[in-house]
């Protein structure tokens, strides 16, 4: 397991690889000190997970995470201090899967990982490779890719969780109750804006615009149409 920590602050970088050394020793510690190593560091390295400041001295986290999301999807934890819901949105918005105000108890920050790491192993729900979803859309369940109208396109491992949730229920309206459930493991709380936030992510990868895919049903939850 390949952790990459991408945060400028020596002191952040060292509790963090104090708490992965009591609790998680085999895990593999990289660091950067600035977002373009850090974005150099994901080619390179290709991590299982990243955690990300926002405070970066060459870039913004969110310049950083957008600058992931156009290569890989690989899950990204926000580590800021800012805890305001409007950075909180922008990070979500941008790719991230999750974010920890700073500062934060250690066990809360492995337990966090290992929430989004095990999200991000969702098992294939079918053993049939471009299974199609829709008249445009497939879904290849061995390697979790979908395609729409023949073009990949590239969704994070919460955006396909979420995906895949939908389309095995085409037609069916998918309460908030359950996609809280079983994408992000969960209980409902009655907040629905990490799901809104994810349906417009999904919907723009898709090319959904306006939504003729992925319809909200208000108050309830949302359906996939095809």
């Amino acid at each position: 397991m390949k952790i990459l920590t991408i945060e400028d602050e020596q002191s952040i970088i060292d509790a963090i690889g104090v708490a992965f050394e009591f609790r998680w020793p085999e895990a593999n510690l990289l660091a950067a000190t600035t977002g373009r190593d850090g974005i150099a560091l994901v080619k390179k390295e290709r991590p299982d997970l990243v955690l990300l400041d926002i405070n970066l001295p060459d870039m913004t986290g969110f310049q950083v995470l957008e600058a992931i999301r156009d290569f890989s999807s690989v899950p990204v934890i926000i580590l800021t201090v800012r805890a305001e819901d409007a950075d909180v949105l922008r990070g979500l918005e941008a790719g991230a899967d999750d974010y920890i105000t700073k500062p934060f108890n250690y066990l809360t920050l492995l337990a966090r990982v290992k929430a989004v790491l095990r999200r991000a192993e969702a098992p294939p729900i079918d053993k049939t490779r471009e299974t199609p979803i829709s008249a445009r859309v497939k879904i290849d369940f061995v390697d979790q890719r979908v395609t729409v109208d023949g073009t990949p396109v590239r969704l994070t491992p919460v955006e396909y969780r979420f995906f895949v949730l939908l389309a095995r229920n085409k037609d069916k309206v998918v309460e908030y109750a359950k996609i809280a459930e079983e994408v992000w493991e969960t209980d409902y709380d009655g907040q629905t804006q990490n799901i809104r936030i994810y349906a417009r992510r999904l919907r723009n990868k898709l090319g959904d615009n306006p939504p003729k895919m992925i319809l909200n049903h208000h108050g309830i939850g949302y359906v996939f149409k095809g």
